[in-house]
């Protein structure tokens, strides 16, 4: 019982606290421009174009089944594609309607309900797939740094782009690396991991660490086997350049003509903007995010608050609507994902 309280005095302050986020945010992206304007921009997009972004968008989340169906097994053998997809959708759809980020944890819960895998099991696998995900989404800014259409010295932050294009290269080879290192040896890993987090941490706090660290440990140890490592990158791959297709098609909606990379510089500040706290759905973070991105290749703010609020609506229906209907298929209630979900 003191267990749930605290869970649910964590839940409603990390609530708060992206409540907070949003307004700042979507006051920062709305205080300078016309709704009239952006209205007629939303009115007068190419709506075929526009749903296609959108249907591009809901085709990722069958492929991040496909993937995650190469990370998570149960006694060894993998699991049938059809609970996954319900559990991908419902964790997909939780991260709309509930705070903060509660799909991660939805989607583990769902996942241990619909096909009997433990939920820490499942938890574990969809940090591994959140590794993959930072991996490739790093390359494949650098690559939209490289073709973005502005020279290397131009300055990004006060932080010119070729010195940004370096670090970005750098930090990948580097997390890439640890990844495979962790891959082979992960019982050197483990222990030095936990001679650092006792040497820095209270006991209570090392214990928890550790703990997360197992299951992702465990996660990664999954990979050892060659096909399935290049499996899950390749469909990792596959996932985001599918998703930044989506932004392309979406540029041609509103008649932005951007140079190519555009496309993976905007999909690479969204992915890592929507890690700050935020209302359900990212509301705010997503129009600011994207807002951020477009100014590099000069794009007016209200063109790209228009661009922002299309897309964002259109992406978010589908799966929403998909996440409810596989809630009702599993017989799942969404107070079963806040308040059992939350607890593990």
């Amino acid at each position: 019982m003191a267990s749930t309280r605290r869970s649910n005095a964590r839940l409603h302050l990390s609530g708060g606290v992206g409540i907070v986020v949003t307004v700042l945010l979507l006051w920062w992206v709305l205080h300078d421009v016309s709704f009239g304007e952006i209205w007629r921009d939303v009115r007068d997009a190419r709506w075929g174009w526009l749903l296609a972004a959108a249907g591009c968008a809901t085709l990722t989340f069958p492929l991040r089944t496909v993937r995650w169906r190469l990370l998570l097994r149960y006694e060894g053998a993998p699991l049938p594609f059809g609970p996954l997809w319900h559990a991908t959708a419902i964790g997909f759809m939780a991260n709309n309607l509930l705070p903060a980020r509660a799909g991660e944890v939805a989607r583990a819960y769902a996942a241990a309900r619909l096909t009997g895998v433990r939920f820490t099991t499942a938890f574990a696998s969809i940090a591994v797939e959140r590794i993959f995900d930072a991996l490739v989404l790093l390359a494949l800014l650098v690559a939209g740094l490289l073709a973005g259409g502005f020279g290397t010295s131009t300055l990004i932050g006060g932080i010119p782009v070729g010195r940004l294009v370096s670090a970005g290269a750098g930090l990948f080879g580097g997390m890439l690396v640890a990844a495979l290192i962790v891959v082979r040896w992960p019982g050197p890993m483990t222990r030095l991991a936990r001679r650092v987090t006792h040497a820095i941490l209270p006991q209570r706090f090392a214990d928890r660490v550790l703990a997360l660290l197992d299951g992702l440990l465990d996660g990664l140890t999954a990979l050892r086997a060659p096909g399935r490592f290049f499996g899950v990158v390749a469909w990792s791959l596959v996932l985001w350049l599918t998703n930044a297709l989506s932004f392309q098609l979406a540029f041609v909606a509103f008649g932005l003509s951007l140079p190519v990379g555009a496309a993976l510089v905007l999909q690479g500040v969204l992915a890592f903007g929507v890690a700050l706290p935020s209302s359900p759905g990212f509301f705010g973070v997503f129009e600011g995010a994207t807002r951020a991105a477009l100014a590099l290749y000069g794009v007016a703010a209200a063109a790209a608050v228009s661009y922002a609020i299309g897309y964002h609506l259109t992406g978010f229906i589908p799966i929403t609507v998909l996440g409810l209907w596989s809630l009702w298929r599993a017989n799942l209630q969404l107070s079963e994902l806040r308040d059992d979900g939350m607890t593990g």
